[in-house]
């Protein structure tokens, strides 16, 4: 048998695909996953790292296991450190916390029932109180593709455990968006089933009334073979709840948008915003009604979660423990654990917030009956070092689209939508009512084509651009606003005398300037007939932007100059128009 060649990221196919031509055995898969484990040390993604000894019983269970009828025979998964793993420590992130579980939590058991290999227990930020991935005594978690940000928490290790190639998937915890921040983060796939839908029998409780098992993967399709493998009631657990996956194979009959602007934070803000753009408009090409609504409901039971009384369920769970340990807690944790010892929190205002929340929770049945609302994921992210200057405030922001999610009984699914920087993801989350994660998955796979579709850059300079008379012609091409920028200093811009007038771009050998435009991202099928309704003299052909690169956009036939206005003084069309004293 060759050395395999392993690619960056494990997925099921190609392990079961290697697995069936007997190109690879699952030894070798551990061998390789220990290695990167080991070249990854700093990055602080473990707690208890992959160890062959460790894992060894599990290899040779395989051996009893016919592939045929273990659909994840296997395929390598990591947990989250409030997880448990018969033989592991469970930690939750606190050394002083760590108990010895004799038995797997369910969500555990079932993978290994079906042929799925744990392989370690991952960092989290302690109690899984956090969604930034800084607030452990294990070490900050690196994000998996720019080391200097965060990598999202709680369920941080999980993440960048799968992203960085030493899990195929892995299991986290959601209880504010900690199975759905890490996700967007890291580039990843991050699902969340009705609450109750995956048993959490064997999951050190943060609130529990709340706390779900979750999965991050590479792929839609990875995260509904554990949701299979996983999915039903336990007897034994109280919060469990019999909520069968209806694979409907249907799109929801709405799809829900802010209507609002959202808010947008940290070194990356811009980015987030044009990906946010650029996010609606592949929502808008699914074929599917778009509604714009007040996201006021939302906001509103997500602001319960820290500053109503369900902190002092996390102070139920753990406040003893934190008592009688002093020291123990990570500092800002045992910060936000103690909030829910304030005076506040007394009996009669839980009992006030669960009647506001039932409230809520109506409204969102009435809201979302067969629909999908789309937010982002995360308004942004931030360094490791930003986060240690306001522990506080950078974590409230990374839960302000992610909140409200358990608390109003939603499913959801964080997939990814396109990079906001160089190495820095951008992702979206689509929400549904209970029971109705074949929405959330047809919606996004639909989401899924529609950004695979190729596309075409379009630089536009006038009417076409956002606020004009044209820009409705771009939006029906599907067209969507990407960035402002500029052409490279060779272009003269003139004024035609038209009805509306509209500017032209002409390319001089010299004396030309920058002219401002706006690019513009065009499915190509669309993009022939967009171009047949420009008219002479204008046209479409190749225009060189300042960065030197070169894209299709609006240029102009030279001999029209001679009836034209010279306005390239101006820089731009815009500029123009507000010199003549309006935008028309």
């Amino acid at each position: 048998m060759s050395t395999p060649n392993f690619p960056t990221k494990l997925t099921i196919d190609w392990l079961t695909g290697q697995y069936a031509e007997g190109a690879l055995t699952p030894e070798q898969v551990i061998e390789e996953i220990i290695r990167r484990a080991e070249a990854d040390a700093a990055m602080n993604i473990w707690i208890a790292p992959p160890q062959l000894e460790q894992i060894r019983p599990y290899l040779s269970r395989l051996l009893t296991l016919d592939p045929a009828v273990a659909p994840l025979w296997g395929i390598p998964f990591a947990v989250k450190d409030n997880i448990d793993v018969a033989g592991l420590p469970t930690t939750s992130g606190c050394p002083d916390y760590a108990y010895s579980p004799s038995e797997h939590a369910t969500a555990v058991r079932r993978l290994i029932e079906a042929g799925a290999i744990p392989v370690g227990k991952t960092n989290l930020d302690q109690f899984a109180t956090g969604l930034v991935g800084t607030r452990s005594p294990y070490g900050e978690t690196h994000n998996a593709l720019r080391p200097e940000l965060i990598s999202g928490g709680s369920s941080s290790g999980s993440a960048v455990a799968v992203a960085r190639g030493q899990a195929t998937f892995a299991l986290g915890t959601d209880t504010a968006g900690s199975g759905r921040v890490p996700a967007a983060l890291n580039n990843l796939v991050g699902w969340k089933a009705s609450l109750g839908a995956w048993p959490v029998k064997g999951v050190v409780p943060a609130c529990e009334s709340l706390d779900c098992v979750t999965v991050f993967a590479s792929e839609m399709a990875e995260v509904q073979a554990v949701d299979q493998a996983v999915r039903g009631v336990d007897l034994s657990d109280p919060w469990s709840r019999d909520i069968p996956y209806r694979n409907e194979s249907r799109l929801p009959s709405k799809i829900y948008l802010p209507q609002e602007p959202l808010e947008f934070y940290g070194p990356f803000a811009d980015g987030y915003r044009l990906a946010w753009e650029k996010a609606q408009g592949y929502a808008k090409q699914l074929g599917i009604p778009v509604t714009y609504i007040e996201t006021e409901l939302f906001a509103a039971a997500a602001s319960l979660l820290y500053e109503g009384p369900w902190v002092a369920e996390r102070w139920a769970e753990f406040g003893e423990f934190v008592e009688s340990h002093p020291g123990s807690a990570f500092p800002v944790t045992e910060q936000i654990l103690r909030s829910g010892a304030a005076p506040v929190h007394h009996a009669a205002a839980v009992f006030q917030a669960m009647h506001k929340l039932q409230g809520y929770k109506l409204q969102a049945r009435q809201l979302l009956q067969d629909g999908v609302l789309i937010m982002p994921t995360a308004g942004g992210t931030w360094t490791r070092d930003q986060v240690r200057e306001e522990p506080i405030a950078a974590n409230r922001a990374m839960g302000l689209y992610t909140n409200h999610c358990n608390l109003l009984d939603l499913c959801a699914v964080a997939i990814p939508s396109g990079e906001v920087d160089t190495n820095v993801p951008f992702g979206i989350t689509l929400f549904a009512l209970a029971g109705s994660e074949g929405l959330i998955v047809e919606a996004a796979e639909r989401y899924k084509a529609v950004q695979s579709r190729p596309t075409t850059l379009v630089a536009v300079c006038g009417l076409h651009m956002r606020g004009f008379p044209l820009e409705a012609q771009m939006k029906s091409h599907e067209a969507t606003f990407i960035r402002e920028d500029a052409s490279a200093p060779s272009y003269k811009l003139i004024k035609l005398p038209t009805e509306p007038a509209k500017p032209g771009m002409i390319k001089c050998a010299s004396g030309g300037a920058s002219i401002a435009v706006e690019v513009w991202e065009m499915p190509l099928e669309r993009f022939g007939s967009f171009a047949s309704l420009i008219p002479a003299p204008l046209g479409m052909g190749k225009v060189e932007l300042i960065d030197g690169s070169v894209v299709p956009g609006f240029i102009c036939e030279g001999y029209a100059a001679e009836s034209a206005e010279d306005i390239t003084s101006f820089g731009g069309w815009r500029a123009s128009v507000a010199a003549a004293g309006a935008v028309r």
